[in-house]
């Protein structure tokens, strides 16, 4: 199948394509007869088991007819979209999907996905079984299908955005159900070229929601086996050559690399995402869990150029900025987490790159001391002490520290360790050059050892002694806020 870029255009969610003039839903799902039989309804809805046997039954139909014609039919009948909209409707109802597995119907959408050429017909029928593996019974038996496995990761080298976001949310669903996820992630092992078309996705989509769902596929993958991710790091080092003979494939596929892959997406997301920002940046951190993900970011300068500097960017000019309200951190603790995490094993990794000369990364200095200045805001006690006697004022001291946020405790954590790195490597000059640009001053430095001490006792004095050398004022005042200081220098 020749690849297109995938963009914008078509509908990504359940909702009937129509014009802008119509009301944009579908029709309500049918209901049965009134005045006719009571077992013709499913389970204990009211929708009619006739009717739907009957849509599925026009369904094969369609099929079979497009198959025998000369040409295959790229556009759905109206009236039969309709129809098999209104079962993706029903299909989120347990009970309706609990008929549609007793009558095959998992069997039937195989079918269809596998014969026809019409996008839309091949969407809908994904999103219905995506709303079947919502519930566990379904789930099982449509993840012990190997035929149905074996299309559906085939589907992720379609064009068609709205398909591909589906066949996403069908793989999510399934990864995140703990019986049979190894089923699915051993299936996706043994099928390299899922990787590739991903990475397509991620290079080539304009489109937010399926940059974020296949974003979280690919977390989740991570998430569940290690030995996968390295896997998927690993092919994109590799030579051409080598790679294509370790293929099933028939046609070998260019050398994709993870990492710019995601970094592309990142960029997609930035803006118009913070939630799916917030899933790429996880999975760069789950890559530095690995030396083989460590190595895939900071190898090729270019690579960890490109990573770093867009890290950087987020950080310093984006996330939690001086005017931003301390409670912002509140929605940014994670993606600050995983962005300080990936960029503290960089620095750690690979100080020699021109990118991570200290003397270019004053800001981010003053960015994580920021940083901590919004932590400490965070964690200030939320009732007035004039108002709470001796002992209401201890105990809630006890349920402060028992309540702490354990996200912030985690990004306070990474914050510090990464500033305590820096710190030990700035010099007279850098610390001039921050204090010119007024990326230092005495409330920072302040707060910055505050935090550092005492577990950071080395990074503390070292920059104390820079300190003296670049503003013996500013050092002294720094001691007197802290006698212990004396003791280091």
């Amino acid at each position: 199948m020749e690849r297109n870029c995938v963009g914008d255009s078509g509908g990504s969610s359940p909702e009937h394509h129509q014009s802008h003039f119509e009301m944009d839903r579908n029709p309500s799902p049918p209901v049965s007869d009134d005045e006719g039989p009571a077992e013709d309804s499913i389970g204990n809805t009211i929708y009619s088991k006739h009717w739907l046997f009957s849509t599925l039954t026009r369904l094969i139909e369609v099929v079979t007819t497009e198959k025998n014609k000369q040409d295959s039919q790229e556009d759905l009948d109206e009236e039969m979209e309709n129809e098999i909209c209104k079962v993706w409707d029903m299909s989120m109802d347990e009970d309706v999907t609990v008929f549609l597995q007793e009558f095959n119907a998992p069997e039937i959408l195989l079918s269809v996905i596998a014969k026809s050429k019409c996008c839309r017909l091949t969407e809908i029928c994904v999103g219905i079984l995506g709303n079947m593996v919502c519930f566990p019974e379904s789930c099982a038996s449509i993840s012990k299908n190997d035929d149905l496995g074996e299309i559906l990761l085939l589907l992720l080298c379609d064009s068609d955005p709205p398909t591909l976001l589906e066949t996403s949310r069908l793989l999510l669903t399934c990864l995140s159900q703990v019986d049979v996820a190894n089923t699915w992630v051993e299936r996706i092992r043994k099928r390299p070229s899922v990787c590739d078309n991903i990475c397509f996705i991620m290079t080539s989509s304009t489109n937010v929601d399926l940059l974020v769902k296949v974003g979280e596929v690919v977390d989740k993958l991570f998430d569940l086996d290690e030995g996968l991710m390295v896997n998927w790091i690993q092919r994109g080092l590799r030579p051409q050559e080598e790679q294509a003979a370790g293929d099933s494939e028939d046609e070998p596929s260019p050398v994709v690399e993870l990492v710019p892959c995601l970094l592309e997406a990142a960029k997609q997301l930035r803006s118009d995402n913070p939630e799916g920002l917030d899933v790429y940046m996880h999975i760069l951190q789950l890559l530095t869990t690995v030396d083989e993900g460590i190595q895939a970011i900071v190898q090729s300068s270019e690579v960890g150029k490109e990573t770093w500097s867009l890290l950087c960017d987020l950080t310093c000019n984006e996330l939690c900025q001086a005017d931003d309200p301390p409670l912002i951190l509140q929605e940014q603790k994670t993606v600050l987490s995983s962005i300080l995490a990936v960029m503290s094993v960089m620095f750690s990794s690979r100080t020699d790159q021109e990118y991570m000369k200290i003397e270019t990364n004053i800001p981010l200095v003053s960015s994580l001391v920021q940083i901590l200045q919004h932590l400490e805001d965070c964690q200030k006690k939320p009732v007035e002490h004039s108002k709470m006697s001796k002992a209401e004022e201890t105990e809630s001291e006890k349920t402060v520290i028992y309540e702490e946020d354990f996200h912030l405790k985690i990004l306070k954590d990474i914050c510090v360790e990464f500033l305590s790195n820096i710190l030990i490597l700035l010099t007279k000059e850098s610390i001039l050059e921050g204090l010119k640009q007024e990326h230092l001053n005495e409330q920072k430095c302040s707060c910055a050892i505050r935090n550092l001490l005492p577990l950071y006792g080395t990074a503390v004095e070292s920059f104390i002694k820079v300190v003296h050398e670049a503003d013996k004022k500013l050092a002294v005042t720094l001691e007197n806020h802290f006698p212990s200081l004396r003791d280091l220098t």
